[in-house]
């Protein structure tokens, strides 16, 4: 039994989870398109002595203080990152390994030292308080609203405006930095300020996703996104839209599948992040273009497709030499392929009409005459391309022929027969046919 929701507690709940989604995924897709994604990673986790400063400093967990520390060390992680690599020589991910476990221990340990004389929880700081998100209100428009949410839409508009100023400029240098500094585009500085924003994001989050958590929104929604799309800017909308649904279905997961196990709850930060997760592994295995599901049905389509086609040009040889049907043991000896694979393809070359199967066997129509002709007509072109232009000699003609021909059209055969001086015969003394 699913429990009841109400705007008053499961509302405001999904409404942080979303803002923090969004907040982080917007500056997420850059990072995961420089090739950056670590350095969310990174900054998320360094921030900590930046809080840990501003904790003993105010002795409160909010504030301009606290996020003027977080965005200071977020720009000294670069800074030193930088440093460790020019100097250091070492790749940019070992430096950023190196830096960023420091500040991040550095970090714990401040906030260890501080927990008894000041408002402080570790916990909270990593993974986050999102369940009781809605408890601190404060007065807006005349309505009462959780702080959180104040903060990460605050948090949502400022990111928003960052990108909306300067996409141009981001989009040029994620893409060609060297050709972003010959236009003069201030590469450093929007190297910097994202990262600025990144620490400030991080430290708007951690009180609802935490610092951890907030991790899997930098890069999981833009990483899903990208395996959806080739546009930018639908990249950026559609990694909102599946931070947004992460935040919606892991908030519903939270509260409905502990109870499928007997327990009352779970982590709703941890279930958004699982959430995403899941969406992610769907693009995985789904996506139109890039997902491995299409990447497997275009492979089988290919794989099918060469086969028919040379099962076209072994009945046309056939044909040509007197035999009017070849039966599908033939086909199995002539092209070694097993007889349920040989029989697929026949399968698919009856659907598209350019076999049938007669009483003494496999016969080409008309069309599939043709198109065999043609292809027939591409491989001894190119055996003879290849023993005249190339130099190769008859004993690889055919490999190399043959795996050339499946991918040549009327136009390159005309660009063959162009380059090898109109040749009548192919190397083996074979009439080349004229085009179907």
């Amino acid at each position: 039994m699913s429990a009841e929701l109400s705007w008053e507690i499961d509302g405001w709940i999904i409404l942080a989870g979303a803002l923090c989604a969004m907040s982080a995924a917007l500056l997420g897709n850059f990072l995961v398109l420089r090739r950056q994604s670590l350095l969310g990673d990174a900054i998320s986790h360094a921030v900590l002595p930046g809080l840990a400063a501003a904790f003993l400093l105010t002795g409160q967990r909010q504030g301009w203080v606290m996020f003027l520390g977080a965005a200071s060390v977020g720009v000294l992680t670069v800074l030193l990152t930088e440093l460790a690599r020019q100097f250091g020589r070492v790749d940019e991910s070992a430096s950023i390994g190196v830096v960023f476990t420091f500040l991040f221990a550095l970090g714990l340990v401040m906030i260890v030292q501080a927990a008894d004389s000041v408002d402080l929880d570790p916990g909270c700081v990593l993974y986050g308080s999102i369940e009781t998100s809605m408890i601190r209100k404060m007065p807006l428009f005349g309505l009462s609203i959780p702080r959180v949410v104040v903060t990460l839409g605050t948090t949502l508009t400022i990111n928003s405006l960052f990108v909306a100023a300067f996409y141009r400029m981001l989009k040029v240098s994620t893409f060609d930095p060297q050709l972003a500094r010959a236009q003069g585009v201030p590469v450093n500085f929007l190297h910097y300020a994202l990262a600025g924003l990144v620490a400030v994001t991080s430290v708007a989050s951690f009180e609802s996703v935490g610092n951890i958590l907030v991790v899997a929104m930098f890069v999981v929604p833009p990483v899903a996104a990208w395996l959806l799309t080739d546009r930018l800017k639908v990249m950026i909308v559609l990694s909102l839209v599946i931070g947004v649904l992460s935040a919606v279905l892991g908030h519903l997961a939270a509260i409905n599948v502990p109870i499928w196990f007997g327990y009352r709850s779970t982590s709703t930060a941890g279930m958004m992040a699982v959430a995403s997760g899941g969406l992610l592994f769907f693009c995985v295995l789904f996506a139109p273009r890039k997902g491995l599901l299409s990447q497997l049905l275009r492979q089988w389509e290919v794989s099918l497709r060469i086969l028919g086609e040379d099962v076209l040009a072994t009945l046309y040889r056939a044909e040509v030499a007197g035999q009017n049907a070849v039966r599908l043991v033939g086909l199995v000896r002539s092209l070694l392929v097993t007889k349920l694979w040989a029989r697929i393809v026949i399968e698919f070359l009856q659907l598209r009409r350019l076999v049938s199967r007669e009483s003494d066997g496999l016969r080409l129509t008309t069309a599939g005459r043709s198109r065999a002709q043609n292809i027939v007509r591409s491989h001894r072109l190119w055996e003879h391309y290849l023993a005249s232009e190339a130099g190769m000699s008859n004993e690889v003609l055919h490999d190399g022929a043959e795996r050339l021909e499946h991918f040549t059209d009327r136009q390159m055969r005309e660009r063959l027969l162009v380059e090898s001086n109109a040749p009548s015969t192919d190397p083996h003394g074979r009439p080349i046919p004229p085009e179907a």
